[in-house]
């Protein structure tokens, strides 16, 4: 079996996960928290560079908003195509005072090679791995559980849970100003990023004198 035929499979399996009625088998979820709500507060094991930390939401958001996006897994075709664009923008997140966190049930091993590889994160912003899925709970985000044949564009297995891609933007005050789902909105994954851009960029500019 070569590499590229596996990264095909991958691909088409990772697709088919999310074009099946696979989420009416796993536990039920409850509802996606919706603008308005209060964000839960959480802190978890996260890796930036390659390295890890102890993310706090609580302080991410003295800083500024935060866009906590919710991911299946590392090294899988539409998360690393989220992964390098949201770490070709952050510089412009950065300016509207932006803090970026993933969030995927990887184990920290794997994030701390995902968050450094130059191709996807590479060094830009933190991941932080949720791995009983407690923090996607708390947000109401679905998870699908493990699948048999998972395997990663580098030919690993992946025998963790995958949570629904959603993204959630969150201002400084800590309220929900948007979710995005890329199951309920048809969304593609940079269009996470590019969508939850334009709300922190005008969130910053609505605050500026």
């Amino acid at each position: 079996m070569n590499k590229r035929w596996m990264v095909g499979l991958a691909a088409v399996t990772l697709a088919a996960l999310y074009a099946l009625p696979v989420m009416s088998a796993a536990p039920a979820a409850a509802q996606t928290l919706a603008p308005g709500a209060t964000a839960p507060d959480f802190t978890a094991t996260a890796s930036l560079a390659g390295k890890d930390f102890t993310f706090s939401l609580k302080q991410a958001l003295a800083k500024g908003p935060v866009v906590v996006y919710f991911f299946p897994a590392a090294y899988t075709g539409g998360c690393d195509l989220e992964a390098h664009t949201f770490a070709t923008e952050e510089v412009r997140f950065r300016q509207a005072g932006a803090t970026i966190i993933g969030v995927s049930e990887d184990p920290v091993a794997r994030l701390n090679q995902f968050s450094s590889d130059p191709k996807y994160c590479a060094g830009k912003f933190a991941v932080a791995s949720d791995p009983a899925g407690k923090v996607a709970a708390r947000y109401g985000v679905e998870r699908v559980p493990p699948q048999k044949g998972v395997i990663d564009v580098l030919g690993k297995p992946v025998t963790h849970g995958f949570f629904a891609r959603t993204t959630f933007v969150i201002d400084r005050a800590g309220k929900i100003v948007k979710v995005l789902s890329s199951k309920a909105d048809h969304l593609t994954p940079d269009e996470h990023v590019k969508q939850s851009l334009a709300i922190v960029e005008r969130l910053h500019a609505d605050k500026a004198p």
